[in-house]
């Protein structure tokens, strides 16, 4: 998949292209949809199949400090759009200025001048331009205009709920990872470095990785999950293994009156050192709420039928 930031990147005689536009942040099944109908169609047309897309997210420039929780960091993103078979992704520097295109101008410039589009696959709910002033009626319109189709699809959903990034943002703000792995397609990930902690982990028999996750990351809501911990396939043991079994904790140690959010992962059977290690975890199932305990030993107690519990459900 080739990889554009801003359309200077574009290859001198481009041709004509089937393109989508979106954020796309999680790469949702409704995403997958819309981006496979792209593909399918570029393929069907014999041109190449292009999804744009943009950074920082369009909230954070029109309304400041508004950035919704990210369900995917960019780099992650783009390994899920390209496992889709897209050939391009082109990442639009999304500034004050862009945010002022009119709807019009943003489909003469971007699709028509830039693009060359052929056939532009969107959602029902696709919205463009200044204020979101454009709509698929009016893409459609312009679509006759400039001589490219325009081609949608209802929105992805399953028993009557909407797949799209702000359910699974609200699924996962409240721990209900299990609905929010069902929009997506796949478990939620968090990623982030290793840093060292107050080792009170190891002090207490359960050594802990300690995960330095982006300001915008989509933590889930306090409490002990069982997931995966993913490792880079450099980084893998003698086994080869990329991905271990782990209970994590999210929250503040509340026995021990922590006064940061944490997220630490007592990765199972593991004996090594993971610290700046970058890495991921994906949260499979909720266990339980975060508690405080009266002494260390009940702790002690729950921890253990916590990794057995998450023993149970990923061994």
């Amino acid at each position: 998949m080739q990889r554009w930031r801003g359309f200077d990147a574009i290859p001198r005689g481009w041709g004509r292209s089937v393109v989508t536009i979106g954020v796309f942040d999680g790469v949702h099944r409704g995403h997958q949809a819309t981006i496979g109908h792209a593909v399918k169609r570029a393929k069907d047309l014999g041109v190449q199949s292009v999804v744009v897309t943009f950074d920082p997210h369009p909230s954070e420039v029109v309304r400041p400090g508004s950035h919704p929780a990210m369900l995917t960091e960019p780099a992650r993103k783009a390994e899920l759009i390209e496992a889709l078979g897209v050939d391009v992704l082109c990442v639009v520097p999304f500034t004050p200025d862009f945010s002022r295109l009119p709807a019009e101008e943003f489909v003469h410039d971007i699709l028509v001048e830039h693009l060359h589009a052929a056939v532009v696959v969107v959602g029902e709910n696709f919205r463009f331009g200044h204020r979101a002033a454009g709509d698929v009626a009016l893409l459609e319109r312009l679509g006759r205009t400039f001589g490219f189709g325009v081609e949608g699809g209802p929105l992805v959903a399953a028993d009557g709920t909407v797949f799209s990034s702000t359910y699974i943002r609200s699924c996962v703000d409240a721990g209900d990872v299990t609905a929010a792995a069902a929009a997506l397609g796949r478990a939620h990930r968090l990623a982030g470095v290793v840093i060292r902690g107050d080792q009170r982990g190891r002090q207490l028999g359960f050594p802990t990785a300690n995960l330095l996750c982006h300001r915008y990351a989509a933590i889930p809501a306090d409490g002990v999950y069982a997931g995966w911990l993913v490792r880079d396939a450099a980084r893998a043991g003698a086994d080869g293994r990329t991905m271990l079994p782990a209970a994590v904790s999210v929250g503040t140690n509340p026995t021990f009156s922590g006064p940061d959010r944490r997220v630490e992962a007592y990765v199972l059977d593991f004996e090594g050192d993971l610290y700046g290690e970058r890495l991921a975890l994906d949260f499979v199932a909720h266990l339980r709420e975060q508690r405080r305990y009266p002494s260390v030993e009940p702790l002690i107690e729950q921890m253990n039928e916590d990794v057995a519990q998450a023993r149970r459900l990923l061994v």
